[in-house]
């Protein structure tokens, strides 16, 4: 079994109504990212604003220190809600899996609604990116039952921290 690496994990928080004192998903994202031993790169809210989002998320990937970037909110269906379409444009590689699964698991615990969903993830320039909606519960199931996993270089038979050296590759 390798050795544990913790990684450099960005949270961002889209939301209109949303502040330090009330990012519930925020806050639990950042305790689960502490928790499971790795470093929370920096937390941040910005409003439902396509071009604030785009550019927030495009400093961390320009960056290069944070190895992934989690966002909670803006996965609905809402006017408001502009989460993946501002983000999926970034993407160098969508994870398809990752959306089909989240809402595979959704589906037992809320049944149809789990359609009004669009969580997505994808790969910009050798840094994951996850969109979660923004519930907590959303969160603590996107976190405990796919990214966690998926972000722990001992997982078996493959996770994605053993890619982030080839990501680049052309």
């Amino acid at each position: 079994m390798s050795e544990f690496v913790p990684l450099r994990i960005a949270v961002l928080t889209v939301s209109d109504s949303r502040t330090e004192a009330t990012d519930k998903s925020g806050r639990l994202l950042g305790e689960r990212i502490h928790a499971a031993g790795h470093v929370l790169y920096e937390k941040r809210i910005c409003a439902d604003d396509v071009y604030e989002l785009r550019a927030i998320v495009s400093r961390w990937i320009a960056d290069a220190a944070p190895d992934a970037v989690i966002t909670t909110g803006g996965t609905g269906l809402t006017g408001r809600d502009i989460t993946p379409q501002a983000l999926q444009v970034l993407f160098d590689r969508h994870i398809d899996g990752f959306g089909e699964m989240f809402r595979m698991l959704s589906y037992a615990d809320i049944g149809t609604s789990t359609l009004q969903s669009r969580a997505v993830a994808g790969v910009a320039k050798a840094t994951f990116i996850f969109c979660l909606p923004g519930s907590t519960g959303a969160c603590a199931d996107g976190w405990d039952r796919l990214i966690a996993e998926q972000l722990d270089g001992r997982t078996r038979p493959c996770n994605l921290p053993e890619l982030l050296p080839r990501l680049m590759e052309r």
